[in-house]
């Protein structure tokens, strides 16, 4: 991932990870979560809409940072490229995937959840990588053990799953937490039933919680 970029997620702390149906719906989201003060989303392969949800926003709201998350496959990951994402990130490690987005120049974070997934990551070239499922993994305090043997290498990490309003603070606390992700702040019901208002305040308050969380 490029510093630039590394470094403009890290001041926003926190991910909206967004599960979108519905194409034209992508516009009043983005209004949502830019109103709320974070111009930040990862869209994921969750759903077929995902590419053009993110073509719509990099044509019509280029202010927000858009990442492609679920990442499986070479498909995911050139869609996720021509629909102009600008990171990628996926729920586990493919040495393949890893490879290919470097190939792509496109900045992917891969999914660890062990030492050795860690490990296999770092040695080809990974300096961000998703934490998932962060809760069933065991927590704050599992990523802390399983990351500081390899502290010196300048990983960072990006917890998901299991992150929520309340437990944030523990997770940004732990040592090269670059931020968090998480699916509270714009969930897929919110998205279809048009709760625009109700997003952004839940933006606002992961927005304020941050913050918090790091001292004001």
């Amino acid at each position: 991932m490029s510093s630039d970029l590394f470094d403009r997620i890290a001041a926003i702390g926190v991910i909206p990870v967004i599960a979108i149906e519905n194409a034209a719906q992508a516009v009043s989201l983005a209004d949502a979560l830019l109103e709320g003060g974070l111009p930040l989303a990862e869209i994921t392969f969750r759903t077929t809409a995902a590419a053009e949800v993110m073509a719509t926003l990099r044509d019509k709201r280029p202010e927000l940072l858009v990442g492609a998350g679920t990442i499986l496959d070479s498909a995911s990951l050139d869609a996720a490229k021509a629909s102009g994402a600008l990171f990628g990130l996926a729920p586990g490690y493919d040495a393949e995937i890893v490879a290919e987005a470097g190939r792509i120049g496109l900045p992917f974070a891969p999914g660890i959840m062990t030492p050795s997934e860690l490990g296999a990551a770092l040695k080809q070239g990974a300096r961000l990588c998703k934490f998932f499922p962060a809760g069933t993994a065991g927590g704050p305090a599992a990523l802390a053990g399983i990351s500081t043997p390899f502290a010196h290498l300048g990983c960072r990490f990006i917890p998901t799953g299991g992150v929520t309003e309340a437990n944030l603070p523990d997770w940004l606390a732990v040592k090269d937490v670059l931020a968090v992700g998480g699916t509270w702040i714009a969930t897929t019901s919110d998205i279809a039933n048009g709760r625009w208002a109700e997003i952004a305040a839940k933006t606002r308050a992961a927005v304020a919680r941050v913050r918090e969380a790091r001292g004001g």
